[in-house]
């Protein structure tokens, strides 16, 4: 892919998180992410939890190898034209080298933007010490810079998502430091009342901020846009809904010898037909 449409891709990118709000929802394959790009969105966003579970794999603590997700990201990328980016979990490292090593070889995959969580792996202390976590962080851009690239750092502080005892607190700590390190995004996955996503997004404006939508918690896009969210990802969710329907219906021929699971299903020729034409369009 010409380094020409990567450039053209990540000043798309960075526009969006200028103004307004945008949702960035996660494929966790080519079909999927050619999908959603036939259905209008802007921007793309990997999920290491559906690439995992496709895998047959856990999510988190790396048990995914750094070179299977660049590969899978570099996929996506080469699957649409439009920006994708990139879940990095924890960068594949503790120290700051590390996580560098791992952003550079992220940039090069194509990628309009990455994340870096600040997650250790280890449950007794989930969290790296903040200061850790900021040179990390710092690492992490510093690498963009150097590539030149124009990428977008995402810091993810994941205090909720650890059981943090006081995590918007603590949250709020990170991602003003994150901040401070060089991070163009903040994100703290896991709240979900007004009061908490409005302090987050208040404590670290004018930069943007990415809330994580796992749940049908009642809020909308629009009402996340009047507090000031510039970005909505939705994590391993799609993922999640295409896995219950196969649960459901694989469950029931197991126990009932039933094919109930199948009622409601989208045709065969829905898809199929989607995809052809996709293909046709792809090749002129």
């Amino acid at each position: 892919m010409p380094h020409a449409d990567f450039a053209r891709r990540r000043a798309a990118f960075r526009k969006l998180h200028e103004s307004g709000c945008f949702v960035i929802p996660n494929p966790w394959d080519v079909g999927t992410a050619r999908y959603l790009r036939h259905l209008g969105f802007p921007a793309l966003a990997s999920t290491s939890a559906g690439l995992a579970f496709s895998l047959g794999l856990p999510d988190g603590e790396w048990a995914v190898p750094r070179e299977v997700v660049l590969r899978h990201v570099r996929e996506l990328a080469g699957a649409v034209d439009l920006p994708v980016n990139a879940d990095c979990e924890s960068g594949y490292a503790h120290e700051p080298e590390g996580v560098a090593e791992s952003v550079r070889l992220c940039v090069d995959t194509g990628v309009a933007g990455l994340s870096i969580e600040d997650t250790t792996g280890d449950r007794t202390h989930p969290l790296y010490e903040l200061p850790v976590a900021v040179e990390r962080i710092r690492a992490a851009r510093a690498a963009i810079d150097d590539s030149g690239s124009g990428v977008l750092l995402t810091g993810r502080a994941e205090c909720y998502l650890t059981g943090h005892p006081d995590p918007l607190r603590e949250a709020l700590r990170r991602l003003e430091a994150y901040a401070q390190a060089g991070a163009h995004v903040l994100y703290a996955p896991g709240p979900t009342s007004r009061e908490d996503i409005r302090a987050i997004v208040s404590a670290v404006h004018p930069l943007p901020v990415n809330v994580l939508v796992s749940a049908d918690t009642g809020l909308r896009v629009a009402d996340l846009a009047e507090m000031g969210v510039r970005r909505i990802s939705v994590g391993s969710s799609l993922a999640r809904a295409a896995w219950t329907g196969f649960l459901a219906a694989a469950k029931l021929i197991a126990s009932e010898g039933s094919f109930a699971g199948f009622a409601g299903m989208t045709p065969y020729s829905e898809i199929n037909g989607f995809f052809q034409q996709d293909t046709r369009a792809r090749q002129h």
